[in-house]
């Protein structure tokens, strides 16, 4: 095979990956297969603003992982203060990307990667920013959770940013329509009265100031 790949100038072409290879193979297909990078994996693309029971359905779905095991890893007290997950939930630290996960990838595996991710890019945008907001990061993320459930386009995310800040600033309840039914259903851009009543830490119609974690 080493010789073959040599001699047919494919020995520095080989990729890195988990491949499905079988002993009834030809040393030509293999390299073949070697030097495509036809590896063996499966696609995870999280939408921007899907909370973890979201993010459990789709995985469910696609026939990755179980909903209730995956919820379970995600409230996972042990793996939370590995990834340095102040909380409950991974909830707001699940970066929404595309992943490429080997078919022998677990939650867990899974999970890390998507906070490795959070954790870049929330690096990249502490120092763009500096010390512009004055907030702790868990604070940045479960506001930002909020605004991203609020807003229907781009454009109308920095303007509910400030009415939110300005609530935040004069102590006036945020009144979010989104953290009323965080945990309860998936928010479709209405809530009812009943919503609006529910008692949770994280709805901000009865609670002042920030719901104790994010929301998506």
């Amino acid at each position: 095979f080493v010789l073959m790949a040599r001699l047919r100038g494919r020995a520095n072409q080989l990729q890195a990956g988990e491949y499905s290879l079988n002993d009834g193979m030809a040393p030509a297909a293999i390299l073949r297969k070697l030097v495509a990078g036809d590896v063996d994996f499966r696609k995870f693309s999280l939408p921007e603003g899907y909370s973890i029971f979201q993010a459990a359905e789709l995985l469910e779905q696609k026939g990755y992982f179980k909903k209730d095991l995956f919820l379970a890893k995600c409230r996972d007290k042990s793996l939370l203060a590995r990834l340095d997950i102040p909380g409950v939930s991974a909830e707001g630290y699940l970066f929404p990307a595309t992943y490429n996960l080997s078919k022998s990838g677990g939650e867990e595996q899974l999970i890390s990667r998507m906070v490795g991710q959070f954790e870049k890019k929330y690096a990249e945008l502490s120092t763009a920013n500096g010390s512009a907001v004055r907030l702790s990061r868990r604070e940045v993320v479960t506001l930002a959770s909020i605004v991203e459930k609020e807003a229907v386009s781009p454009e109308e995310k920095p303007l509910i940013s400030s009415v939110f800040h300005n609530r935040l600033r004069i102590g006036m309840p945020l009144q979010s329509d989104p953290t009323a039914v965080y945990g309860v259903r998936v928010f479709t851009g209405k809530v009812t009265k009943k919503d609006i009543k529910r008692s949770s830490p994280y709805n901000t119609y009865l609670n002042r100031g920030l719901p104790p974690g994010p929301i998506c």
